[in-house]
């Protein structure tokens, strides 16, 4: 069946539904699991340079996401540990989150991803983008997609 499943979340209560389901597919499948976070960067001008935030700041609001990707990535590590799954963690820096879930399903040779979506219609789709429809779109292996 599977041999490497990537689950990608943002330890949003959604994508925390998204890692139980992986961890359970991996549990049945054998499979390795890969528990990916991307930590977006912090934007550095709001409206082409209208406003500038100082560089400790910027570090500092990015040294947060990263310790809360962490902690996040940790909790999978062990709820897939007790359930008898092998698992990677892994965190890409990045503002373009469908991409790096890409690459990562690429680097770690995964066969399955694995995500949410908040299954946004109409305008508040278009307005806001999505990520799952980027990857769906763009992925060379299959995406199974939890809501």
């Amino acid at each position: 069946m599977f041999q490497r499943i990537l689950v990608a979340t943002d330890g949003s209560a959604l994508s925390r539904k998204a890692v139980k389901g992986a961890i359970s597919l991996a549990a049945m499948s054998g499979a390795e699991l890969i528990a990916l976070t991307v930590v977006p960067r912090y934007p550095t001008s709001y409206l082409d340079g209208a406003a500038v935030f100082a560089p400790e700041d910027v570090a500092r609001v990015e040294r947060q996401w990263a310790e809360a990707a962490q902690t996040t990535l940790e909790a999978i590590r062990k709820k897939a540990m007790a359930e008898g799954v092998k698992v990677k963690t892994a965190t890409a820096s990045s503002d373009r989150v469908a991409e790096s879930i890409i690459a990562a399903t690429r680097k770690h040779g995964a066969d399955l991803i694995v995500m949410a979506s908040h299954g946004r219609k109409g305008i508040k789709r278009l307005l806001l983008g999505s990520e799952t429809q980027h990857v769906l779109t763009h992925s060379t292996v299959p995406v199974l997609v939890l809501r």
